[in-house]
């Protein structure tokens, strides 16, 4: 009668690491991954930058928090013993004026009650870890990392088992006491015991039409990076002092596992759920989303930082403006444009940005509704956490 004993929506990290867990955790457990696309981690988790974050930003407590320190550890454990490429290369987050000081030092206090050692640094100490950064003040992570998240995900995949079928976006989703039966667009039917809905960008539309109303709308926000066409002029990896009003880290210089330097992302408001330009514009979802009271309370309260945002978006010397504040020796001619991304970022209909990891049960369902960064390094501990409620409802 059953295909499957779980059947998985989506192939982005989450996901695949969730079928790693669940195959891990219950050996024989037959595992299904639906996959909209024709190959895997084609959305958030293969248009990131490759971060391993160390969970200094996130709420002591919180699934973030806890989710990330335990996340990073494991996911250079995993690197390491499947050959994945990666470099544990620490990080600054520098103040670059006053104002940022105490933001910087509540940073520090965070840093310690989340369990991740920190160091403090002056401005000639900047220096000897980025000769070319300044700043007034700066804390070293040395915990952060980077990695192949596309390579983890696959190396995931082939690890767990799992059946995984290409080019099946879900249409319908039909719940009954016995489990639950999915039909792609293609006309497959799968019928599985527990449904589990990963589907990021997506995963709200999959909870309503489980017949579940997740409380929240995904609200497409696009990052637009550039890289810098000398590489030499940063080390490492470089963080401002982020505005604890919002999820976003703000323009970061990443050093990526290729060697090259990646500036960005900004974070304006896509046309799509999978809007990676402003050519990219969808009616139906950008009716969903202006149709959301969340998004018009985000629009009012936020309105200043989201012009600014904007300005970026349409300007390159705005932009490098924004980077000079960190790296003042470079120049508009340094930037070259890379490939866009999107973060799914989950809203409440009071305007609330969800800042934790959300997951949700209903019946024979597991839903995670809200998983940006820093999902990625967090994948494994969150894939156990979802293959733990997952299999209680079998």
């Amino acid at each position: 009668m059953f295909d499957c004993d779980v059947l998985v929506i989506g192939g982005g990290i989450v996901g695949l690491s969730t079928a790693y867990a669940l195959t891990r955790a219950a050996p024989g457990t037959r595992v299904t991954v639906l996959e909209k696309e024709h190959a895997l981690a084609r959305h958030q988790t293969g248009r990131n930058s490759g971060v391993i974050h160390s969970g200094i930003y996130y709420r002591p407590g919180s699934l973030k928090a806890r989710f990330a320190v335990e996340g990073a550890a494991e996911m250079v454990k995993f690197c390491t013993e499947w050959d994945i490429p990666h470099e544990v290369t620490g990080k600054l987050i520098v103040a670059t004026t006053r104002e940022e000081l105490p933001r910087l030092h509540a940073l520090v206090q965070r840093g310690r009650e989340n369990g991740i050692p920190v160091r403090e640094l002056g401005p000639s100490q900047i220096s000897e870890y980025e000769p070319r950064v300044r700043g007034l003040a700066a804390i070293h992570v040395g915990t952060t990392g980077i990695c192949d998240y596309g390579a983890v995900s696959q190396r995931l995949a082939e690890s767990s088992g799992a059946r995984i079928l290409y080019g099946a976006e879900v249409t319908v989703v039909d719940r009954r006491p016995w489990g639950v039966a999915v039909r792609t667009a293609d006309g497959r039917v799968v019928r599985a015991r527990v449904l589990v809905n990963c589907a990021g960008l997506h995963c709200d539309r999959i909870a309503r039409l489980a017949g579940d109303d997740p409380g929240m709308r995904i609200v497409p926000f696009r990052g637009e990076y550039y890289e810098l066409a000398d590489p030499s002029l940063v080390r490492g990896l470089v963080y401002p002092v982020p505005d604890p009003a919002f999820p976003f880290l703000g323009v970061h210089l990443t050093r990526g596992i290729d060697g090259g330097v990646h500036i960005g992302p900004n974070a304006v408001p896509a046309l799509a759920r999978e809007g990676y330009g402003w050519s990219v514009v969808r009616p139906r979802e950008l009716a969903g989303t202006l149709a959301w009271p969340g998004s018009w309370s985000i629009a009012r309260a936020h309105w200043r930082y989201g012009a600014g945002e904007l300005h970026r978006s349409v300007s390159k010397r705005a932009f490098t403006a924004a980077v000079r504040r960190l790296l003042p020796v470079v120049e508009e001619s340094d930037l070259r444009r890379a490939a866009p991304g999107v973060r799914a970022q989950a809203v409440l209909r009071d305007g609330t940005l969800v800042d934790d990891f959300l997951i949700r049960e209903a019946a024979r369902t597991v839903h995670v509704l809200n998983a940006p960064s820093p999902a990625a390094t967090a994948s494994l501990p969150i894939g156990r956490e979802v293959a733990g409620r997952a299999l209680a409802l079998l």
